[in-house]
């Protein structure tokens, strides 16, 4: 098995490095930098906006080039967290708390030095496990039948609804409400209109692009574009000298960068979780194990690897269920399902068969893409903390321009525009009711698959709903939703815990 997955990673490497997928990859890595720096403007708005770009791009370079923004905005997030105390996006949130005291001691540089090195590590090791563990999980997943595929996804929606932020009830009404935009059109088995509403515009359904880009383009633009507080950039200046950690420090850093690569690839296998969640838990066992918790908060070093490494590691580690299930952990992962979908790929186990080119291709991108971040990161800080002086009012009227060309530039239809702008407003009226829509995407991407497995099940059982017990494995997914569901019953009866971070505003969506 080893033998044939270095042999396939091989091959990988030969597709990333043709010249026009080492662009792409180079491209994304590039705007997933950038955009790490500025609040408000997170992967999940820029991959909206470039998704219409990948019309006019093959599969394999689209598919790079909208990964490396993903995981090219945790490196950008960290320059701002420890340098300006600025959490762009939640994740960074909690690198601020050790991270920042250490700028103002003199110690940003070393900070940044030993951050690339544990996120370098941190990816490496979720790029390692993709690379064993998801050929052994596409075999599994090969057993399945419509029941299994069925519970299956109703875990990934659940979990993805509950355990992301934001109130759990609220998460699964929106996730309800991303199932029921996912079947308006043409019912594909009795030809019958299904909420289009006598529109014949909408009988082919709502484009995924002009959801995406009106919820994340258009609605988190105008939720935050008041919101952005005036940069201090007063500790900010480092040079390349200053990266360099001392002995000491990297000594402290081994143990707790393992750690927290560790903890950040177990919650990248529970759908959902996302990277937040991992760095949170990973500076709270870091924390709790040290024998100085006391000093945690005023510039330890052990409180920023950490954090860092577990979010990379997890980052790269929601890649596995997505790539070989087609089941995405999060919402930029079902966009990133949503670009393949655009291609005419169908994502799921037979993903690796029939495409092995976009998946061990995106492999050995990870590695190309996290090396370029390491050498990017060092010459750009510089770069990066001028881009923040720049008024919001330009960056973001100037995203609005590139998002209305986009939605007209995919189908030359006027209609998708309004259909965009209609979105973005009842995103925005979603968000100031304290409904994040980020799970609205994941039930509209799942939401046609799951609606075909269920009709499967129900034709091979005559309509007996109880064939997702009767099997074993549809049994298991069964129990861990109703695990899931007896959890967060339990967790809200019990009450809230002291929150970890109680000051820091996060920004953004994830």
């Amino acid at each position: 098995m080893i033998g044939t997955a270095l042999t396939d990673l091989w091959y990988g490497f030969g597709v990333a490095l043709e010249p026009h997928n080492i662009v792409w990859c180079f491209v994304g890595v590039l705007v997933g930098n950038m955009v790490g720096v500025l609040p408000g403007m997170g992967p999940l708005a820029t991959i909206s906006i470039l998704l219409p770009l990948t019309f006019g791009i093959k599969p394999v370079g689209a598919i790079l080039m909208l990964a490396g923004v993903m995981y090219g905005a945790q490196y950008g997030g960290a320059i701002c967290s420890i340098l300006l105390n600025l959490p762009c996006h939640p994740p960074h949130a909690v690198t601020c708390l050790d991270g920042f005291p250490m700028t103002k001691q003199g110690r940003g540089g070393a900070a940044l030095g030993a951050t690339v090195f544990a996120s370098f590590v941190g990816a490496s090791w979720g790029i390692t496990e993709m690379i064993f563990l998801a050929p052994v999980l596409v075999r599994v997943a090969m057993e399945f039948g419509p029941a299994e595929i069925c519970s299956l996804m109703l875990l990934g929606l659940l979990a993805g609804s509950t355990l992301a932020r934001g109130s759990p009830l609220k998460g699964v009404a929106m996730t309800v409400l991303g199932l029921m935009l996912g079947i308006v059109g043409t019912d594909i088995e009795t030809g019958a209109e299904r909420f289009t509403f006598g529109m014949t515009h909408l009988d082919d359904g709502i484009e995924l692009i002009a959801l995406a880009l009106g919820l994340f383009g258009i609605g988190e633009f105008m939720n935050s574009v008041n919101q952005v507080s005036t940069v201090n950039a007063k500790y900010a200046k480092v040079g390349l000298k200053d990266m360099r950690p001392s002995k000491e420090e990297m000594k402290r850093t081994i143990a707790p960068m393992f750690r927290g690569t560790l903890i950040g690839s177990l919650c990248s296998l529970i759908p959902g979780t996302g990277p937040t969640i991992a760095s949170f838990v990973a500076y709270a066992t870091e924390k709790k194990i040290s024998k100085t918790p006391e000093k945690f908060g005023t510039g330890m070093i052990e409180g920023v690897v950490c954090p860092e490494a577990s979010t990379h590691s997890s980052v790269q580690g929601d890649f596995i269920p997505t790539m070989s299930l087609g089941i995405p952990g999060d919402a930029v992962m079902a966009l990133l399902l949503g670009a393949l979908m655009i291609q005419g790929i169908v994502p799921g186990p037979q993903l690796i068969k029939e495409h092995p080119d976009i998946f061990w291709g995106l492999v050995a991108s990870f590695w190309i893409g996290n090396i370029m971040l390491v050498i990017l990161n060092v010459p750009l800080i510089g770069v990066w903390v001028k881009l923040l002086t720049i008024p919001y009012k330009y960056l973001y009227s100037s995203a609005m321009f590139f998002v209305c060309i986009g939605v007209y530039a995919a189908n030359n239809d006027m209609f998708q525009v309004g259909e965009t702008a209609v979105i973005g407003a009842l995103g925005y009226v979603l968000l100031r009711l304290g409904f994040h829509p980020a799970p609205i995407l994941l039930g509209f991407v799942l939401g046609p698959r799951f609606e075909e497995n269920f009709r499967r099940a129900m034709l091979i059982s005559r309509g007996d709903l109880g064939v997702f017990v009767e099997r074993p494995i549809s049994a298991v997914f069964v129990f861990l939703c109703v695990l899931l569901i007896g959890l967060q019953i339990y967790v809200r009866i019990r009450g809230p815990k002291k929150p970890l971070v109680p000051v820091l505003e996060t920004q953004g969506a994830e």
